[in-house]
């Protein structure tokens, strides 16, 4: 991930790609971010709507789950990501003037319009993908690796479950129950080093 997001820095998705691998937030719901959706000053962004293109039509839908709904903390290299994003957007806006559509959404064309899925995908993502010599995977594998990193860095099922928006954590567990055994070996280990203390 860090090679990653090493060759992601500068590239016009940048923040997108960030909020991937430390929110775990789907690719529909990440196109659909509005600038209003978040507070940068306080670190934290609303997950309200997700983005669908079908039958050349775009529309807004609810998320998948009634927890799809959400706020979630922001990492401090999200924050940095997005101020970036929000400032070269600007100059584009005042580059294009009465061009620009004003859709409010957080990552666009060059136009300002919302972006598709499978263009994020094929133009931008695999060809990242490529430059950083990592294998090519699904974008919603970020949304996986994100929830791996977590759980490996100690973080509750509980809360890797909410960031998700997963209907309970019982899904979480079991979707990453493959991390669980390093994690029982580590509990193991911080209660022998707690109870042998002298």
């Amino acid at each position: 991930m860090r090679r990653f997001l090493e060759k992601a820095q500068g590239d016009r998705l940048e923040a997108l790609y960030v909020l991937a691998v430390t929110c775990g937030m789907r690719l529909g719901e990440l196109l659909a971010l509005r600038w209003g959706d978040l507070d940068l000053e306080n670190g934290y962004l609303m997950v309200q709507r997700t983005l669908r293109f079908s039958k050349g039509t775009w529309s807004y839908t609810e998320p998948k789950t009634a927890h799809g709904r959400r706020k979630i903390i922001l990492t401090s290299v999200a924050c940095e990501a997005l101020r970036r994003h929000r400032a070269h957007q600007a100059t584009e806006r005042l580059a294009l003037g009465p061009i620009w559509t004003n859709t409010e959404l957080v990552f666009t064309d060059e136009v300002g319009q919302p972006l598709r899925g499978i263009t994020v995908y094929r133009d931008r993502f695999v060809p990242l993908c490529k430059r950083a010599d990592v294998p090519t995977i699904r974008f919603h594998d970020l949304r996986h690796t994100a929830a791996t990193l977590l759980l490996l860095q100690g973080v509750n099922a509980k809360v890797v479950s909410e960031m998700l928006g997963h209907a309970s954590v019982t899904i979480t567990l079991s979707l990453y129950a493959h991390v669980l055994p390093d994690m029982q070996k580590d509990a193991a280990a911080a209660l022998d080093r707690l109870l042998l203390q002298a």
